[in-house]
């Protein structure tokens, strides 16, 4: 899987000289399938398993923060996103605070009639899923610097 490193967004200042940011410290991505049963829920969940399993982040305990510091926003496509149980694909996270954001991607590619098992679904599902891993974290704002001044 891919990650990205340093995507900062300011939230709030905090005192001078200092500012509290949301930063983006890693982006995981993965892809999940229901084959049979044309669950997107399923699909969904195995895309964010996809994104989280295949990677060995220290995030955390490299900057020094808890797990549970973690901000975790996943992102998740599927043709349609109103049949997706967010709180189903939340529950797989680890650790931190999580949101999840559905909208439509993915893909629904049609199964021909004949080959079809009784009780399965006419379609196999694909979703994508982008596992957004940030932090709280305080910064320095840049201090106007005295070299070469004369004193």
């Amino acid at each position: 899987m891919y990650w990205l490193l340093w995507d900062r967004t300011i939230k709030q200042p905090v005192e001078r000289g200092k500012q509290m940011a949301k930063t983006r410290v890693a982006m995981e991505l993965g892809m999940g399938s229901s084959l049979r049963r044309g669950d997107y829920t399923q699909a969904a969940v195995r895309a964010l398993k996809d994104a989280l399993w295949h990677n060995s982040l220290s995030m955390a305990e490299a900057f020094g923060f808890a797990k549970e510091a973690m901000i975790v926003d996943v992102e998740i496509a599927v043709q349609h996103p109103d049949q997706v149980d967010t709180a189903t694909v939340k529950a797989v996270l680890p650790y931190g605070t999580g949101t999840v954001t559905v909208t439509h991607g993915g893909l629904d590619i049609t199964k021909p009639t004949r080959n079809r098992a009784a009780g399965t679904s006419d379609k196999t599902i694909i979703a994508h899923a982008a596992v957004l891993v940030s932090f709280d974290m305080e910064r320095q704002t840049s201090a106007p610097t005295t070299a070469g001044a004369r004193v």
